[in-house]
């Protein structure tokens, strides 16, 4: 009996690592017969798995959806990786998921064995947040977005502006964009006929969705198309300097959302970057510690001579 649960535990780890698999490899796997294969099969349906089975010599079995959660086998490395994830989910970027996180992640780490939960335990102070995300969004209106973007149909919502100006939009939603703690869609905006991103937490959807689209080609990679909106077009000055070092070597100052860079050569790059004033910017491009050119805006160059003139009698009172 006891071998019949090992080899049933094994029949099901395997069913769920991949979507399809023949008689004849799952009985090679687990060095059994076809036909105690089938048995096994039966065993499954009867503790509540829908495993489902296709005759012929192209057939085989695939464990299919229930109506109830099953267990699930995870191996050391993937639950190591849903820890974390769920870890991370009590950031507070999504509305009411934060009691959900931890209640999931106290029933994983009760039944992890000792060597995988220290593990996870240790690189709790990396997975935590210290801070709570500053626009977080409800999982419904995320649902909404989502099945939009999924089933390709128009989106209507109200939008509030980085101005506080409230408009109705009409969009093709394209893809979810996590970034910098904050929620954004890229779509393609019907009325403006160009693409835009939107703030989720600004959005007040208004549904049923529809009609259905056919979807246009993005001007880039969604996240970069985000990532360099946020950066530049929402504040009042927009920057772009070159910095004289290779790409990899500022991500550490634009990981956070801070800004976009693009390799020019192994010597230099391209930054863009944005702020309400002046002096943010001064103090940002200077902490990155390496020579550089502003390309504008031109008011910026006036400004850094300023605060150069600055630096310079703090230095050297005589001047």
């Amino acid at each position: 009996m006891l071998e019949t649960s090992a080899r049933l535990l094994r029949l099901l780890s395997l069913l769920q690592s991949r979507p399809d698999w023949t008689g004849p490899d799952l009985a090679q796997r687990l060095d059994v017969t076809a036909r105690t294969v089938r048995r096994d099969v039966e065993r499954l349906r009867a503790l509540g798995y829908p495993v489902h089975a296709t005759p012929g010599t192209a057939g085989g079995y695939r464990l299919g959806a229930g109506a109830a959660l099953p267990p699930l086998l995870l191996d050391d490395e993937e639950a190591i990786a849903v820890a974390l994830c769920l870890r991370t989910g009590t950031d507070g970027s999504v509305e009411g998921i934060e009691e959900t996180s931890l209640r999931a992640l106290a029933k994983l780490e009760q039944v992890l064995p000792s060597r995988l939960r220290h593990r996870a335990q240790a690189m709790q102070a990396v997975a935590v947040s210290q801070r709570k995300s500053p626009a977080a969004v409800g999982q419904d209106v995320l649902t909404v977005i989502g099945a939009a973007c999924r089933d390709r149909e128009r989106l209507r919502f109200d939008y509030r502006d980085h101005g506080g100006t409230s408009s109705r939009r009409t969009v093709e939603p394209y893809r979810l964009v996590h970034h910098a703690r904050r929620w954004y869609l890229l779509a393609w905006d019907t009325d403006r006929a160009d693409w835009r991103s939107f703030r989720v937490d600004r959005m007040h959807p208004k549904p049923p969705t529809g009609p259905r689209f056919t979807l246009r080609e993005p001007p880039m990679d969604a996240a970069a198309y985000v990532a360099r909106g946020v950066t530049s077009r929402a504040y009042r000055y927009q920057a772009v300097v070159t910095l004289h070092t290779n790409a990899e070597a500022v991500t550490q100052y634009t990981s956070s959302g801070f800004g976009t860079v693009e390799a020019v050569d192994g010597q230099t790059c391209l930054l863009r970057t944005g702020a309400e004033s002046l002096d943010a910017l001064a103090v940002y491009i200077g902490m990155i510690g390496v020579d550089f050119e502003v390309h504008e805006p031109p008011e910026l160059i006036k400004h850094l001579r300023t605060v150069a003139d600055r630096l310079a009698r703090a230095t050297d009172p005589g001047l």
